[in-house]
């Protein structure tokens, strides 16, 4: 892949934005290619594969609503994106609002399809959202709000 310019970085991470607060799951893993590698956590096991990967996303999907995401620095080195954000979202279970902060890597194949995203994330509680109406039955997915 040809050196990326810092629009190419851009648009990747608003492609990932959009995906992500749609929470649209076909969106989100068309940025992958097939077989690539994810690491939500960097002391876990990352996950390989498409499959693994849309498992993942369908499940952040469903347990969480009112997603926010926005990157506040982006860099690019060579084929590799490198971005801090910032984002919010709300527990579909407990209507709980969490606010996240963390680092992510993403390199990419020579189509531009993400070959390996690794994420380093600090999240908080902050409150109760009050336009949402708890869910009770859904899982309240993992400690990241993911």
């Amino acid at each position: 892949m040809p050196t990326l310019t810092p629009g190419d970085g851009q648009d990747l991470l608003q492609r990932f934005k959009l995906a992500w607060e749609r929470r649209d799951v076909d969106a989100v893993v068309a940025l992958f290619r097939e077989d690539a590698e994810f690491r939500p956590d960097p002391f876990e096991p990352p996950m390989l594969g498409e499959l693994a990967i849309r498992g993942y996303w369908t499940g952040a999907a469903a347990n969480l609503a009112n997603v926010e995401f926005d990157a506040e620095r982006v860099w690019v080195s060579g084929s590799t994106v490198l971005t801090s954000w910032h984002g919010a979202m709300t527990r579909r279970t407990s209507a709980e609002r969490l606010r996240q902060r963390g680092f992510m890597t993403l390199e990419l194949d020579e189509q531009g399809s993400i070959a390996r995203l690794r994420e380093w994330i600090v999240s908080r509680t902050v409150g109760t959202d009050a336009s949402f109406k708890p869910e009770p039955g859904t899982d309240p997915g993992g400690s990241d709000g993911r």
